[in-house]
Formats: structure tokens, sequence, C-alpha cells
């Protein structure tokens, strides 16, 4: 008697968890692949897809359904909604009003702004992320003032650098400057690794005054942006286990190169992205 359908392909699955190769014709087989499966294949034809099933289509590019930004500067009724939106960036609806200012595009920028200066500190640090999304670079004076703030929150203040770095970095050297000299750690930690994406030689003297920094995570920051910035080759020192007074001593070595060399020196060009290996 000759087995159809799903009879045919459950008999089949129970001889084949067995051990057993069974073929119904002439055309069926049956081999282990490397995972340790077995495969039962059957179709008159060579090239036919077992029991009827071919490969799934290929799948299309879906449409772009997205809305574009707003580029249209608000309507009363905008601005009072953009407005009634700013206690929304903390919460529940947070990510929702998030996107909601980011529709409306660069036009809610002023808004956002005003947020940086609310009470809530969820709503100051969710109004910087949302400004990293509009990427408009009017928001970068506003970001510099909470930058440099020393009675704003430290994870704010820093979040705020990095925005304003990536939206225009040629705006951002007083706010490394102040940064660098801040009580804590963490800032100058943040204003050393910035200051790396800032091409202005504004910010290589505050770089090489924090070489001598109390602690040795910042100094080692600020050398490594040093070399990434100025690609200067300095002597070689063990920066690892460096003491303060270590440092103090390497500062003086970068500060006379750089009272030396600072008229004519010229940033090296960007560096370029590492060439793919070859394939074997």
């Amino acid at each position: 008697m000759k087995l159809q359908g799903s009879s045919h392909m459950m008999v089949a699955a129970v001889l084949i968890s067995a051990g057993v190769c069974w073929g119904v014709d002439a055309t069926s087989t049956c081999a282990n692949d490397r995972a340790g499966f077995v495969w039962l294949a059957q179709g008159p034809d060579a090239g036919e897809a077992p029991y009827g099933y071919g490969m799934p289509p290929k799948p299309q590019d879906a449409p772009d359904t997205s809305i574009p930004p707003s580029n249209k500067p608000l309507g009363p009724e905008e601005l009072k909604r953009a407005e009634a939106l700013l206690p929304l960036l903390e919460g529940k609806q947070e990510f929702w009003a998030i996107g909601e200012f980011v529709h409306l595009g660069k036009p809610a920028v002023p808004v956002l702004v005003k947020a940086l200066t609310m009470p809530s500190p969820r709503i100051r640090y969710n109004a910087i992320e949302t400004l990293s999304l509009v990427k408009d670079p009017s928001a970068v004076p506003a970001l510099i003032q909470t930058a440099k703030d020393p009675n704003e929150l430290s994870r704010i203040r820093e979040h705020a650098l990095r925005v304003a770095v990536r939206l225009d970095a040629a705006q951002t050297p007083p706010a490394i400057e102040v940064m660098a000299k801040d009580q804590e750690s963490a800032v100058r930690k943040v204003a050393a690794f910035e200051a790396r994406y800032v091409r202005q030689k504004a910010v290589v003297p505050v770089l090489i005054g924090l070489i001598a920094d109390e602690e040795r995570f910042v100094a080692t920051t600020a050398i490594q942006s040093l070399w990434i910035l100025t690609s200067h080759e300095s002597e070689m020192h063990d920066w690892d286990t460096s003491t303060r007074q270590d440092r103090e001593e390497w500062t003086r070595e970068w500060l006379e190169w750089w009272n030396a060399d600072r008229e004519t020196f010229q940033f090296p060009g960007p560096r370029q992205p590492r060439k793919p290996l070859p394939k074997d």
C-alpha cells in the first residue's frame, strides 16, 4: 500500500527520526547534513520542491510611508501644541512626545530650548536627546550654556556637550574649556574626550593642561585626544603607571612643542577608513 499526503510525511518522519532511510520511489533521497538532521526529498522531476512546496517569494521593498519633518514656521495652534508636549517628555508618553517634536522639525527648536531650564531633570535630558534627533545647529548656543552650567547635573552637562559637538563642533571650545576645569572628574573626562572631534586650535592648550590632571583616567583621555587631533609624535611614556608628578613633567614637553609650532600648526586631514582585508 502506498501512503499519500500527510500520512506519507508522518510515517517518513517517524522512520527518519529512527535513523531509517526510506525511499518511496527511485527519486527519493535521504541524507544527513552537518548538523545531524535528516532530510527527505521527493519529486518526480529533478529540482521539483518536496511535496509540492516551493521556496517563498523574495520580499519586495516596502514603500516609504514616513512623513518628512515640517520646515514651515509653527502657527499659533501648533505652537500651543508644541508647548503642551513639553511636560510629556517625562513619563509613559515620553517616546511619543519625542517623535512628535521630531515631526515638527526645526521650527520646534525654540520650544525645546525652553525645556532645558524646566525643573525636571528627565525633561531636560530628553529635550537634549530630541535636539540631537532634530539636528538643527541653531540649538548649539543653548546646549553650550547647559554644558557650562556648574549647577546642572553632570550627566545632563555631558550629554549637552556631546550633542553640541555633533551639531556644530566649531562653537564648542568655550564649553570644553569650562568643563575641563570642573570639580567633577567625569565632567573633565568628557571634555577631554569630546575635544578630539573639535578641529580648533583653542582646544589644544586645554588638552595639554589636562595631561597633569590628578586623575590618571582624565589625563590618558586627554593625551589620546591630543594624538588623534594633532598627530604629534611625542615622547613615549608609561601613562598607565604614571604619577601626577610624571604627568606634570610630560606636560612641559607638550607645551614646548605647542609654543614653538602653534602659529604654523595645521590639523592633519581626516583619517581614511581602513580598507577591508582581501578575501582568500
